[in-house]
């Protein structure tokens, strides 16, 4: 039987060509230090006692962070990969939102998953495939094999991974067991409340079902990169879903009698009235996480089961980002830093909801921002709270609409301005007005492309010599997925792919497009995309747009003014993304028209 201790580690590192003998050296003197640091860590947050808890070597060998002869890091993943491979077991990185949860519960309790790292994935073909963290440990394997009385496959996988779908699978699930058991069942002054999301060993030590369970699920969203989290009720159960790069993905099925209590609770948090349930509310939540504040908004809406309620996640970490991370190519950026930094004017972001249009001006702002600078927005609803920004929000109840709040704001000596949106024909008034009187202002508009977005202007009863004055250049935008790098490989377009794209190709090329796509992998969950990158069409309005403005020209004619002076279209933006092996023809198509 293979002892699993540091130097049989090292041994099968060294022999599989990750790690050279310097290294190797380094962490048999540091062993000790590494040993009683994680064992402090551990218990610093939230952990079973020092004395509880045995640290594996590798965990020991991940803490260094080694870099291996190929360049590649050496993490605890490759690690088990090395140790899989050793023991003749199959390595694998379960995906949290695949996972039986039903199956995990019912063959092992959670003590004896943490007491022993060990965590069913699965029955396949009859046999329950099961993950440790230790392959060479056949005590274990023997144990498992008398306690279950279904075959059983052993895996190998990292304990990180093993204890974190313990804490999510059964501290969620005995939450919401509890929550369901203590139910009698379902029934048809500040903007933000501020929440410290409770550490997950908190949340273990107590005894609030509800409570847990939410933190729980929010947890489980941030560890997701889920972007909202929906809660819908249905006849017999409650469904949760999270849209992970912009895709909905099945989580939770609950029972029916935990609806009621878990919305309430986020109903609570967030500062609505928790007795209506009639008339969709909306909310908000900061919570404290990690360090950081990260902004949720919540809306109810009454449907046939009840009040589904979706909560946006706001992440300022994704929200504002430097403008030159979010996707411009360079050409776009030097343009976009032109629009913005014009003393006065409109520039105005256009696109579907959705398509980055708040991360772009979010973004923007944060770039102008300054102690010389007076930034004034105004937004239905506030996406994200934000100190350097005078921030006011639309309030029709209390006739605070977005062109009322303009004529306030021109009395508070602004430099910037920023209308979340100009959906009237009052508002669009007010934009341009304030544009007139020496302001730089900034707005959205739903509109298909830049040209478009004219058109919409004009038939608002903007008049043309007013907007051809004002109006600095317009931006449309989309998101498209990135080909996750994990699993990325080369292929070609066919023939009748670059028909569609209208792509002429040099008769060198051979008629043959190289392009790239995502095989599917655990990273991705198997859909070959991973996080999304935006797409952009700029249109800077020169005196050959401004004539046609002045001549109510239709919107084509405008575009081929804006195309006959350089600008690139959606379409070609995600061409050139594809084929910087990026993106898919598949998201150029979904995402953008012939233009």
């Amino acid at each position: 039987m293979v002892e699993y201790t540091l130097s049989y580690l090292l041994g099968i590192l060294e022999h599989a060509g990750v790690l050279t003998a310097e290294q190797s050296r380094q962490a048999r003197l540091a062993e000790a230090n590494i040993r009683q640091r994680i064992l402090r860590d551990h218990v610093a947050t939230g952990g079973r006692k020092a004395a509880a808890y045995e640290v594996t070597p590798a965990e020991i060998m991940a803490t260094f962070e080694f870099v291996s002869p190929d360049s590649r890091p050496l993490d605890e993943d490759r690690i088990m990969q090395v140790i899989a491979a050793d023991s003749k077991r199959l390595w694998v990185k379960p995906d949290p939102l695949k996972l039986n949860t039903d199956l995990i519960v019912s063959t092992m309790t959670r003590p004896f998953a943490r007491r022993h790292s060990c965590v069913p994935l699965r029955k396949e073909d009859g046999r329950i495939v099961i993950a440790v963290d230790n392959p060479h440990n056949l005590g274990l394997i023997q144990q498992l094999g008398a306690l279950i009385s279904d075959p059983i496959e052993i895996v190998v996988c990292s304990r990180s991974d093993i204890h974190r779908i313990i804490t999510e699978v059964y501290g969620f699930r005995s939450s919401i067991t509890a929550a369901s058991a203590g139910s009698d069942g379902p029934s048809i002054g500040n903007l933000e409340q501020l929440v410290r999301l409770t550490d997950v060993g908190e949340i273990e030590a107590t005894d609030k079902p509800v409570i847990n369970a939410v933190e729980y699920l929010l947890h489980y969203a941030f560890d997701q990169r889920a972007s909202d989290i929906h809660i819908e009720p249905k006849r017999e159960h409650t469904i949760i879903r999270f849209r992970i790069d912009g895709i909905l993905h099945n989580v939770y099925t609950l029972p029916r009698a935990v609806h009621a209590p878990l919305v309430s609770r986020l109903k609570m948090l967030s500062r609505m009235d928790i007795a209506e349930k009639r008339r969709p509310q909306d909310g908000r939540i900061k919570i404290q996480k990690e360090g950081r504040d990260v902004e949720l908004r919540l809306s109810t809406l009454p449907v046939a089961f009840g009040e589904k309620i979706v909560v946006r996640i706001f992440d300022p970490q994704h929200l504002i980002q430097a403008l030159d991370s979010i996707g411009f190519f360079k050409e776009d950026l030097t343009a976009w830093r032109t629009f913005m930094n014009r003393p006065t004017g409109l520039v105005l972001v256009t696109g579907p909801t959705g398509s980055g249009k708040t991360t772009t001006l979010y973004s923007t702002l944060k770039e102008l921002s300054g102690p010389d600078v007076n930034i004034t927005t105004v937004e239905d609803p506030i996406e994200m709270v934000y100190e350097e920004f005078n921030q006011v929000l639309v309030q029709r109840k209390i006739e605070v609409t977005f062109a009322q709040a303009l004529r306030t704001i021109l009395r508070q000596d602004p430099d910037i301005i920023m209308v979340g949106e100009i959906r009237d024909a009052e508002t669009a008034a007010m934009a341009v007005q304030s544009a007139l009187t020496g302001h730089l202002v900034f707005s959205t508009m739903h509109t298909n492309d830049t040209a478009s977005t004219i058109t919409r202007l004009l038939e608002l009863d903007v008049e043309p010599f007013l907007l051809a004055s004002t109006l600095v250049g317009v931006m449309a935008q989309r998101l498209v997925r990135r080909i996750c790098t994990s699993c990325k490989v080369e292929t070609h377009l066919t023939r009748e792919q670059i028909d569609i794209l209208e792509i002429k190709l040099p008769p060198s090329s051979g008629q043959q497009l190289p392009v790239h796509i995502g095989e599917g992998c655990v990273r991705c969950r198997g859909t070959g995309y991973f996080g999304r990158v935006g797409l952009f069409e700029l249109m800077s309005v020169d005196e050959s747009v401004r004539k046609l403005i002045g001549s109510r020209a239709p919107s084509p004619d405008i575009r081929r003014a804006a195309r006959a002076n350089g600008m690139m279209s959606l379409r070609e933006a995600a061409i050139k993304r594809m084929a910087q092996g990026l993106t898919t023809f598949e998201e150029v198509i979904s995402v953008t028209v012939d233009g």
